[in-house]
């Protein structure tokens, strides 16, 4: 397996190369880099004195797209959907009216813990549904579009707590603690189309109940520096990006969305390229997310994980691969803490 990484910086931020890979259910190991560990065109060999401070960060999956990121004493949840519930999608009989559940406060407790900051890329249920609890619990400051702005407020969320970005924002929230906002793009189905789609100016005239009020609204990417001298994190909510947005972000681990086909044109080479072939790449929201967050990893079967991994593999063969868990906390290295 290759070390090789790409040494380059963004903005003037420090980038560190790191992950690990963790099993699929116990069932996939890290994956190696291609035969002989050749290094992309684009990749330069990194110094092992540019390897990040096991201590920098840690991170913890949440499943789908969601991550949490500990700074620090600081927490900060990317797209957390911790209570999950049925829908059929799984069932091959989604029901749009499906009711928004509430919020599990046992498990905001154990696995969201008491952010400060609440990255939010698009307004779907299975990315929001819990943010207004854990927002309105714990006072933390939430970052999203103008659509999740408005149906924040109207499940009772401060509006002084919410900054609207666009995309193009570089929020500095001291410490070494930045926020890149990346304007992106939401994944499409087989028919170029996708569920709940639209924008909302304002809130709407009453509280959302069913998943169908929660429309795609804008999405975004977020690039997440973890710290002074800690690693740079590429975050996505949904299998789609701006090419021209993403271009030149040059993060140390870039997670993935996997896409459930091909609507979207040669979506991971393109990414790849665009984001400067990744030291290590993370696929997510490729897991069933109707099962329980305490429970194994379940696949989407609809979800081209094993394409994805082909396709890095031969657009990036210097980047590490890894498949995260449910249960593993990653160092800021990215290898898991014991």
């Amino acid at each position: 397996m290759s070390d090789d990484t790409n040494a380059q910086n963004h903005h003037g931020f420090a980038r560190r190369a790191m992950l690990r890979g963790a099993a699929l259910g116990a069932a996939l190991p890290l994956l190696p880099t291609a035969a002989g560990g050749a290094t992309s065109s684009a990749a330069q060999p990194r110094s092992a004195a540019s390897t990040p401070d096991p201590d920098s960060a840690s991170l913890r999956w949440l499943g789908t797209a969601g991550w949490r990121i500990e700074v620090g004493r600081r927490t900060v949840l990317f797209d957390p959907y911790l209570t999950r519930f049925k829908t059929g999608l799984f069932d091959a009989a989604f029901d749009p009216a499906t009711q928004i559940e509430a919020t599990d406060a046992t498990l905001v407790r154990d696995f969201a813990g008491s952010p400060e900051l609440i990255l939010v890329s698009h307004s779907h249920w299975d990315h929001i549904a819990d943010v207004p609890y854990i927002a309105k619990a714990t006072g933390a400051r939430v970052v999203g579009t103008e659509t999740t702005f408005h149906l924040l407020v109207a499940f009772g969320v401060d509006p002084l707590q919410i900054s609207v970005v666009k995309g193009g924002e570089v929020l500095d929230f001291g410490g070494g603690l930045t926020v890149e906002v990346v304007a992106s793009l939401h994944s499409r189905n087989k028919k170029h189309a996708y569920f709940a789609p639209g924008t909302r100016t304002a809130p709407p005239a009453t509280v959302p109940e069913t998943i169908s009020d929660l429309p795609e609204g804008d999405t975004l990417a977020f690039q997440v520096t973890a710290g002074a001298g800690g690693p740079a994190l590429f975050l996505m909510g949904a299998s789609d990006f701006s090419e021209r947005s993403a271009d030149g972000l040059r993060p140390d681990v870039a997670m993935v969305a996997v896409p459930s086909g091909s609507a979207t044109h040669r979506y991971a080479p393109r990414l790849l390229r665009a984001l400067g072939r990744p030291p290590v790449v993370v696929p997510v929201h490729w897991d069933n997310f109707e099962t329980p967050l305490r429970e194994p990893v379940v696949p989407d079967p609809t979800m081209d994980l094993a394409g994805l991994i082909d396709q890095v593999r031969r657009e990036s063969p210097a980047s590490r691969i890894v498949v995260p868990d449910y249960r593993s906390v990653y160092g800021g290295d990215m290898r898991p803490r014991r």
